[in-house]
């Protein structure tokens, strides 16, 4: 593990108090002063003993005595705090960012529009195949701060990197950062596409010689770190014939994969590039793709009745993720589509409910502009 720079002065301010919040205000306590404040009143707050907070707050009383705001990933640029804090020359950053500066251990770091929590938890479950101790953080549950000064320093860290954190990042460099993909997302948060995109790119931007960048070919970043590609014919990790080809050699082939869809594939091949290129056996590689059979909440099986396969695909909340979910099977779907608004529209979504949906069953604040997309594509309820 290379050095990390050190924490930059407190007093600490930690701006919103739930999950990645508190955590860094508990890896905090012991580099000085902790302050924190939330909007709201979320429950990890009230567990949070001897640290001064401000609930259902601005926090703007508490900036006076600040020098550093750690911003958690929920809060807006905009936020009035946040805002302040920039004007008077106090240094903002995030949780994922201190966490890092703080953590011992070997970080891989994912990110990417679609299949983060997959590829993510996958990877542990490669190294642990591996006999590697390894933890899983970020935004699939633990928070990275959660994580620092409890694992041993050999043990791996495999985080989950969201756009959120990623933008409030300014020095992060992971030792193998992996970008699965990139479409649409999140413009109510980013405002244009190309500020989503250079959030989720910068995974990549403070990595030295030594360190590891795992894309797609099209999104290989230029850089110091020895870049490693999946999913084209010339990849490092390819996909010819039904093989999956480790620079050239068979690793498996793709049909003993137990991951449906081709995303999916597409998953495992990321974490398969990750880790053969940090010199895990290929023994262990397999072994896991054959065996993971996915996460919570993506395309889980969660029942079959009289013939009828009932599939849990919820965490698809954008275009690309629901289309691919469609496409993993053959057709005669009856999909449930709804939920909030994001910034964009649905028409990407037409050929997949065209070709694979019996009817599309439309709920939520998106219901009305589901059905101008889709109008005419499959019969659509309301």
């Amino acid at each position: 593990m290379k050095p990390r720079p050190a924490l930059p002065e407190g007093p600490y301010l930690v701006v919103g108090l739930a999950r990645s919040g508190a955590a860094a205000v508990e890896m905090l306590r012991g580099h000085g002063e902790v302050m924190g404040c939330d909007t709201g009143e979320p429950p990890e707050a009230r567990a949070l003993d001897g640290v001064e907070i401000e609930l259902r707050s601005d926090g703007l009383e508490l900036l006076g005595r600040a020098r550093t705001v750690v911003k958690s990933p929920g809060v807006p640029q905009a936020a009035p705090v946040i805002a302040a804090a920039r004007e008077r020359g106090l240094t903002v950053t995030g949780e994922l960012e201190m966490a890092w500066r703080l953590a011992p251990n070997e970080l891989v770091a994912v990110t990417g529009t679609n299949g983060k929590t997959t590829t993510t938890e996958l990877l542990g479950a490669i190294h642990r195949a591996a006999g590697i101790e390894v933890a899983v953080a970020g935004n699939v549950g633990t928070p990275l701060s959660a994580y620092v000064g409890r694992l041993a320093r050999e043990a791996v860290v495999v985080c989950e990197c969201s756009s959120f954190q990623l933008e409030d990042c300014s020095e992060f460099a992971p030792e193998c950062a992996v970008l699965l993909n990139l479409e649409e997302d999140h413009l109510d948060r980013h405002g244009t596409l190309a500020a989503y995109r250079a959030a989720k790119r910068s995974i990549f931007a403070h990595q030295r010689v030594g360190d590891v960048a795992v894309a797609p070919p099209a999104l290989a970043p230029p850089g110091p770190a020895l870049a490693v590609t999946f999913d084209g014919d010339d990849a490092d990790l390819a996909l010819r014939g039904g093989l999956l080809l480790w620079r050239g050699d068979v690793l498996l082939e793709a049909r003993e994969l137990r991951l449906r869809g081709a995303h999916n594939l597409e998953n495992a091949m990321a974490a398969a590039a990750a880790t053969l290129a940090r010199g895990v056996e290929p023994a262990a590689v397999r072994a896991a793709l054959r065996t993971f059979a996915g996460v919570p909440h993506r395309l889980e099986e969660v029942a079959e009745r009289r013939g009828v396969l009932y599939v849990n695909d919820s965490k698809a909340t954008n275009v690309a993720s629901a289309r691919m979910g469609l496409e993993a099977f053959e057709g005669g779907v009856h999909a449930i589509l709804g939920g909030s608004l994001k910034g964009g529209g649905f028409a990407g979504l037409r050929p997949a409910v065209a070709s694979r949906c019996r009817a599309a069953y439309l709920i939520g604040e998106a219901a009305p502009r589901l059905a101008a997309d889709l109008a005419g594509a499959a019969p659509l309820r309301a």
